[in-house]
């Protein structure tokens, strides 16, 4: 199949979530949402249940102003929003980590504003390398399989755990193949987005079909010439009209630190032993993002070492507005890349926004200046 072929499919399921969401339903299959930043996705799969993705929309905000104050992150709000709206009518469940005080509020709040759809909490342990954080993330999992049980009526095996973590793995593995060969191909910023938007509504076994024959198709293709080549950093990168402004000015996205892109990709579970304990070593292996504590910030050299790596020539941050875990690492993040040599720029995104006129003047100075 065509490269054009393969993104196109990926477009469509990208754009179309509910439709996804009805063609899994129609099969007979439970569907759980998983909110943002991370939540165990291997052991939704694994017992027989979709995760999908839920982290907002672009809209108007309405209903959901009357459970949060205006000054917090619009992705929380359309989550809430959506639910209130009828949106994810037919999932089973709401999957929230506790990894920053908005979606702490999303949760509770998701309680009394959405009527017959459970909130599952997973409760995350700020200190998750040590033992005993690694105890503590393993018995919030077993919190979350048990409520997941109640939900769905499935039940958890080891057996299924350690498949699922194998065909989650090799997702990983692909997605990061895609990331790379992205860095060089021809492709857009808005296909490259519509690659990792589409996993988020699909199982991991059928996206991982579709991109791998991608990555064959972009690796025999032209290469991208003449683009500016950026970092691109932030919570979400999905703006159909901002990335239509990164093409239009020939901005070419070597490499992410996205949250809802690359950052869900970079660490495995290992496949031997107990799979549970597998996958709370996982998550005390994660490191490089604003919603895991790190006290010495290494983020920053993460980020610097990335744009080096891949020859960008400059950082763009797509800064969600109202997200406080993002806005403490940019400070750091301007002083480092302006240590470095690398152009900065720090763009205000929001999930009401329509208008990007004023992004568009200050990327077409970016690009002037590189």
């Amino acid at each position: 199949m065509a490269v054009n072929e393969l993104l196109a499919q990926l477009h469509e399921i990208a754009t179309s979530p509910k439709k996804q969401l009805d063609k899994y339903l129609a099969e007979g299959k439970p569907v759980v949402l998983v909110a943002p930043v991370y939540t165990p996705n291997e052991i939704i799969h694994s017992m027989g249940i979709v995760p999908m993705g839920a982290w907002g929309a672009d809209m108007e905000l309405n209903e959901a102003k009357k459970y949060f104050p205006a000054f917090i992150s619009s992705i929380v709000q359309s989550i809430l929003e959506l639910g209130m709206k009828g949106e994810y009518e037919g999932v089973s469940a709401l999957i929230v980590p506790s990894l920053c005080d908005s979606l702490m509020c999303l949760g509770q709040n998701w309680k009394y504003a959405v009527k017959g759809i459970p909130y599952i909490p997973m409760s995350y342990p700020q200190n998750r390398k040590p033992a005993y954080g690694i105890k503590f993330t393993r018995a919030m999992y077993r919190r979350v399989i048990n409520d997941l049980t109640v939900a769905t009526g499935k039940h958890y095996s080891d057996y299924a755990l350690k498949d699922s973590i194998k065909i989650y793995n090799e997702h990983n593995a692909v997605m990061r193949e895609f990331a790379e060969i992205a860095s060089t191909a021809d492709i857009s910023a808005a296909a490259r987005n519509d690659v990792f938007k589409s996993a988020w509504f699909m199982l991991p076994e059928e996206h991982t079909a579709i991109v791998k024959q991608l990555n064959e198709e972009l690796k025999a293709g032209p290469k991208a010439e003449g683009k500016v080549r950026v970092l691109v950093s932030g919570v979400l990168a999905d703006s159909p009209s901002l990335l239509k402004i990164f093409d239009d000015n020939d901005i070419k996205v070597v490499f992410d630190d996205v949250a809802h892109e690359s950052r869900q990709y970079r660490t495995d579970a290992p496949e031997e032993g107990d799979p549970l304990q597998a996958m709370a070593i996982k998550f005390a292996n994660m490191d490089n993002c604003s919603f895991l504590y790190d006290k010495d910030k290494k983020r920053v050299d993460y980020i610097v070492e990335q744009a080096k790596a891949h020859d960008a020539r400059g950082v763009i941050v797509l800064m969600t507005k109202f997200c406080d875990t993002e806005e403490f690492d940019y400070v750091p993040i301007k002083r480092a890349c302006d240590a470095a040599g690398l152009l900065n720029l720090n763009i205000e995104v929001d999930r009401q926004m329509v208008n990007y006129e004023q992004a568009g003047t200050m990327i077409q100075a970016f690009k002037e200046m590189v």
